[in-house]
């Protein structure tokens, strides 16, 4: 039932999306080639660690294939793989909520410290924020949405998003003041 994979390249994600619902693993593959970079972002900028992003997205397709045949609107599969991610990132965060204070805070950002990229940091510092707030914080301002498409996408009220947003991007420049701080980076620009 599937054709040579190359066919599936130029495609419309649409079509794929249906022929992978009816069945075919070549438009499946070709939907996981499309879009794991950007699962993966989404799931990192929530996480702010490579490693649980990637197993993470590992989760949110593996997850997709058996749940592909159910997607009712193709057109919004893109949405839909969307949730699925941030519903396996709120998960995860349920799970492992009680191994955070495992490592002090203070520990984890002395060892950030001593890496010298920001984008490293960020991830660091997104880490530390609690789950919901990191998740709207990267919806926000990764995925460019509005807060009432977070509110909608998440079930959080849209109040709380805001709040969410506000004092979760307080808090990462309070975490990253540093930068702020250095006058070498000022010079560099």
């Amino acid at each position: 039932m599937s054709a040579n994979p190359g066919h599936y390249r130029e495609g419309p994600e649409a079509l794929i999306a249906s022929l992978a619902a009816r069945g075919d693993r070549v438009a499946f593959a070709e939907l996981v080639r499309r879009r794991q970079a950007w699962v993966r972002s989404l799931l990192r900028r929530c996480s702010g660690d490579a490693h649980i992003a990637e197993d993470l997205s590992q989760q949110v397709f593996l997850l997709a294939w058996r749940k592909i045949s159910q997607l009712r609107d193709v057109e919004k599969f893109g949405s839909w793989l969307k949730r699925m991610a941030i519903n396996e990132w709120l998960q995860y965060k349920r799970k492992n909520d009680a191994l955070r204070g495992a490592a002090g805070e203070e520990e984890i950002v002395e060892s950030q410290q001593d890496k010298t990229s920001i984008g490293l940091d960020l991830d660091g510092a997104m880490a530390l924020l609690p789950g919901p707030v990191s998740l709207c914080i990267a919806l926000s301002y990764h995925e460019q949405m509005t807060h009432k498409e977070i509110a909608t996408l998440t079930g959080i009220q849209v109040g709380t998003v805001k709040s969410h947003v506000r004092r979760g991007s307080a808090r990462l420049r309070e975490l990253l003041s540093a930068y702020d701080e250095s006058d070498d980076s000022k010079d560099a620009l």
